[in-house]
């Protein structure tokens, strides 16, 4: 059976030679006799996975010195609660960002544990839009800033951050992860779910600064407090080994990609074809996102002229070998998910597709 192209907002596509790679060594990783996915979670060569991945992942999204790999579980959703249980005193405040159903999720949580500033909200415009930086109402006290930089809902993306000063700024990029380069500068943690760009389902990354690890504030339960996993070098418990390993090989085909600049690269041209593509035929697929400075080169979100032509375009989309194109079941509408795995030429294929839907469908 042949593959299909995979436009799923998550769990994404992996990479054909990534697959093909693990297959090879499903059976026998290394000589061992054993799948990795059986070995011992303190063996050398487990050990050895597992500090690969963290070294690739440090220097691949060109991390500072002090940043350390943690890998962890629960998704982001699981983070939305424990960065604020270990960081946010009760009688402290942190500013959270409001750009989507992702943050919404996470102000919710923060604010279980102490004060929560929205210092920027497009809830009023059902966030067809992210808010300007110059109009973010940041507090110099604030224990740190919370920041979604990429909704994959609504198919926006901040492509630049706001300037935190002295206040760590605290990144879910559980959907734009390694798609391009960043400025780490007020960083101090960045977290995401894996199922991405990044590898599969289960496994969680947190990438956080020594500088920010020493803010910690709360002693909380032993699993949730990030000193158990910092201390521990995430091997407290057995971590999800076999979705560590997928990470290192998927790291390892980013890097023999030409690594950040090449994701970017591959990523800004896959934008530019899709979105070129809606600009030009807006009268028939309607971006649903207003400012163009805005969009996400991840999760592309349009209309059709109706419902109905939406629902057809999904199910010809299927047969003609694009899945995952129904938008979210909260907006409607089509979405199309493109991340690193997914290639220019996958999206020049879905073009033809959508051009041919128009033409017949137009009318």
């Amino acid at each position: 059976m042949a593959r299909i192209v995979n436009f799923n907002a998550g769990p994404a596509g992996l990479p054909t030679e990534v697959l093909e790679r693990v297959q090879a060594e499903l059976l026998d990783y290394n000589g061992t006799g054993l799948s990795i996915m059986e070995a011992s979670h303190r063996g050398g060569d487990y050990d050895a996975v597992h500090e690969n991945a963290q070294r690739l992942l440090l220097s691949l999204s060109g991390a500072p010195d002090d940043c350390k790999v943690l890998f962890l579980q629960g998704g982001a959703s699981l983070q939305f609660a424990m960065l604020p249980m270990n960081f946010l005193a009760p009688d402290a405040s942190a500013d959270y960002i409001d750009t989507g159903e992702w943050s919404k999720k996470s102000i919710k949580e923060a604010k279980r544990f102490g004060g929560v500033n929205v210092a920027a909200s497009t809830a009023d415009a059902n966030y067809d839009h992210l808010p300007a930086l110059d109009a973010i109402d940041l507090d110099p006290n604030a224990s740190y800033v919370h920041l979604t930089t990429n909704n994959t809902i609504f198919g926006t993306q901040f492509h630049d951050y706001p300037k935190t000063g002295t206040v760590p700024l605290v990144c879910d990029m559980s959907s734009d992860i390694l798609s391009r380069r960043f400025d780490w500068s007020d960083i101090g943690m960045i977290y995401g779910g894996a199922q991405k760009n990044l590898g599969p389902s289960g496994l969680t990354v947190v990438m956080m600064r020594e500088s920010f690890y020493e803010r910690i504030t709360n002693d909380v339960p032993t699993m949730l407090s990030y000193k158990t996993h910092w201390e521990k070098n995430s091997l407290f418990n057995t971590p999800p080994t076999f979705a560590i390993y997928i990470l290192w090989r998927v790291l390892e085909w980013v890097e023999g990609h030409g690594g950040l600049e090449g994701m970017e690269a591959r990523n800004r041209e896959k934008a530019e074809l899709l979105y070129g593509f809606l600009d030009e035929h807006a009268d028939y697929y309607r971006g649903t996102v207003t400012d163009a400075a805005h969009r996400s080169w991840m999760n592309v979100t349009f209309r059709l002229p109706n419902e109905d032509l939406e629902k057809r375009f999904v199910a010809e989309g299927l047969k003609a070998g694009f899945c995952g194109l129904k938008g979210h079941r909260s907006v409607g509408g089509i979405r199309v998910s493109m991340y690193n795995a997914a290639s220019p030429d996958n999206i020049r294929s879905f073009l033809d597709f959508a051009r041919g839907f128009m033409g017949a469908n137009r009318g």
